[in-house]
């Protein structure tokens, strides 16, 4: 693999935020689970970043454990929406700039309002894609929610 940064680690090295790469053989997406056995960490510290649409066709994004599931009731109450839907696989490149798998909370090609599952806040460090397939990086919850102008909410089930 090769060490090319990606815009995720552009933009965390422009705001100087410490943050630690870790690549894992990897062909394709993968589910998080998986991810946190390949990284040999705790599936509790690897994050998921989801992608939906709300009522208004604004879109937001969502950081959740690797083994939750996003409650979409609570994510559309935290954003302000009536409702919120997960967008296609098919419209993941098209909106976020990322393919699966390979989805970063940072360097979308917007920024879209983020929200981090709460169970972040108390971690030293979580794990969260550096922006490609077998890339993650560790950092700073704080620090991530701050570069991405987040805020952390309950929003799992």
């Amino acid at each position: 693999m090769s060490n090319d940064k990606t815009n995720a680690m552009r933009i965390l090295d422009k705001n100087g935020v410490e943050y630690s790469v870790v690549s894992y053989p990897c062909k394709e997406a993968i589910d998080g689970v998986t991810v946190a056995e390949k990284l040999g960490a705790p599936v509790d510290v690897v994050f998921k970043t989801l992608v939906t649409r709300g009522k208004s066709q604004e879109y937001y994004v969502f950081v959740v454990p690797a083994a939750e599931e996003l409650d979409l009731k609570k994510a559309a109450s935290c954003v302000g929406e009536k409702s919120v839907e997960m967008i296609a696989v098919k419209d993941i490149n098209k909106v976020t700039g990322y393919i699966r798998g390979g989805c970063s909370p940072v360097g979308m090609k917007k920024q879209y309002k983020t929200v981090f599952d709460i169970s972040a806040k108390d971690k030293e460090k979580i794990f969260v894609s550096a922006g490609k397939i077998g890339c993650q990086f560790q950092v700073q919850p704080e620090k991530l929610c701050a570069v991405t102008g987040g805020k952390f909410e309950k929003i799992t089930r």
